[in-house]
C-alpha cells in the first residue's frame, strides 16, 4: 500500500525519461522537506550503514505513522523525503506492511545508485519498518 503522494510521485517519475532529471526531482524533493529538529540529531536517531551522515525520528500520532529525517548529503536528503511520501500517514499496521523494496523499484533507484547509498536507502527502510512494527504491536 502507498500514499496517494508516493503515487503521485511515481508518475512523475514515469514522466521523467532521463535518469538526470530524476536524480535533480529526488535532490529538490529533500530541499523542500522540512529541516529535522537539530535537538533530534543524535546516536539514538542516526541511522547505520549509511555513507552519510543520517537521522530518522519516527512518530505516531492518532494511530498514523510518520518520521523526520535528515541528512547531510542532499541526495539522501532526497531520498528520506522519497520513504516519506511513501509512509508518512498511514495507520501504523500498514506502515508495517509497506513492501517498500517493490514500492521503489517502481521509480528505478536502485540500479542508479551506488552499493554503498542502496545499503543506506535499505538501512533507513529497515530502521522505519522496525518502527512500524513495533508501534503496530503496541496497537
Amino acid at each position: 500500500m502507498a500514499t496517494p503522494a508516493f503515487e503521485a510521485l511515481a508518475d512523475d517519475f514515469a514522466f521523467l525519461d532521463d535518469w538526470e532529471d530524476r536524480y535533480r526531482h529526488v535532490i529538490e524533493l529533500g530541499k523542500a522537506m522540512p529541516p529535522m529538529d537539530p535537538a533530534l540529531k543524535v546516536p539514538a536517531t542516526k541511522v547505520e550503514g549509511c555513507a552519510s551522515q543520517v537521522w530518522i525520528q519516527p512518530q505516531v500520532r492518532d494511530g498514523r505513522f510518520d518520521f523526520q529525517g535528515d541528512s547531510d548529503a542532499l541526495i539522501v536528503r532526497g531520498l528520506i523525503a522519497v520513504l516519506h511520501q511513501l509512509y508518512a500517514g498511514l495507520p501504523v499496521e500498514a506502515a508495517a506492511q509497506v513492501d517498500a523494496t517493490a514500492e521503489l523499484a517502481r521509480l528505478n533507484l536502485q540500479e542508479h545508485l551506488s552499493a554503498q547509498r542502496s545499503n543506506g536507502l535499505r538501512s533507513m527502510v529497515e530502521r522505519l519498518r522496525g518502527h512500524a512494527a513495533a508501534a503496530a504491536a503496541e496497537g
